[in-house]
């Protein structure tokens, strides 16, 4: 596992491997967006006792599953920081931030709307609904350590203790429907006894959630691919000390590894 670690910690190596695949992600995503929109929308069924209401899953459930995978992503990439102290892992867990606030927020609002017809009101203090609240909040939280302090390195250590310590909600957004009473339906896909839902809505539901995936791939990899172009050319643009200058500047996530590639290509 070291071995993988130390050969994506170079930044030209991380490069040519996001290159690949983020054309990919991105494709693949759109492409399965385009074709799994008219199954949800016009082929899928209406539900027996929710009617078309039930389609605003498709983009309810695909949130809230990236909502939480990206949370998961950024607690495992900051542990990784934290060991190995690799340099492109800070801004893997920097990278994926916006896009798991944004599905968090998503989710809020697909819930809100499908919770009026369902519930009779928009928000209940349901512990599923607020335990994905404080999700929202801590992802606010994570993106402020970041805005807030100047120092890169001292950034980056209180983001991975906010990420580290916020991933213990992550559980609870999964299983407070099983561990507490919830207005919230219980899980209908990941279950022991298989899915709940039938193929005909379980396809397209299926199709979203991996074009969710997809394209969190994809943002994730251009992030840390222009973080490390931003750092690069910070490093050249930046003035060269002379002896009654010289002081020793406050090392940043990527710099180290951005100088050896520097060097190494030129």
């Amino acid at each position: 596992m070291a071995t993988v670690f130390d050969t994506f910690a170079n930044p030209a190596r991380f490069e040519a491997l996001s290159k690949r695949l983020a054309p990919f992600c991105l494709i693949s995503a759109l492409l399965l967006i385009v074709i799994a929109t008219p199954l949800a929308l016009a082929f899928s069924p209406a539900d027996y006792q929710q009617g078309d209401a039930v389609r605003i899953k498709y983009v309810h459930v695909p949130a809230a599953w990236l909502a939480t995978l990206a949370f998961t992503f950024m607690a495992a990439m900051s542990a990784i920081a934290f060991v190995w102290r690799h340099p492109i892992a800070d801004e893997a867990a920097k990278s994926a931030a916006p896009v798991g606030l944004a599905m968090t927020g998503l989710t809020l609002f697909t819930g809100a709307i499908w919770g009026k017809p369902m519930w009779g009101a928009w928000w209940v203090w349901d512990v599923r609904l607020t335990s994905a609240l404080v999700l929202f909040f801590i992802y606010l939280g994570y993106l402020a350590v970041w805005d807030a302090v100047e120092d890169r390195t001292k950034a980056a250590k209180y983001a991975r203790l906010v990420a580290l310590t916020g991933f213990i909600n992550v559980p609870i957004v999964k299983f407070s429907v099983d561990w507490w009473n919830s207005l919230h339906q219980p899980a209908s896909i990941i279950r022991m006894d298989g899915p709940t839902i039938h193929s005909s809505m379980l396809t397209p539901l299926l199709m979203m959630i991996l074009a969710y995936s997809l394209f969190f791939g994809w943002f994730v990899l251009t992030g840390v691919e222009a973080s490390i172009l931003e750092t690069r050319a910070q490093r050249r643009v930046a003035p060269t000390p002379t002896p009654s200058t010289m002081t020793e500047a406050p090392r940043q996530p990527l710099a180290d590894a951005a100088s050896d590639t520097a060097r190494a290509n030129g």
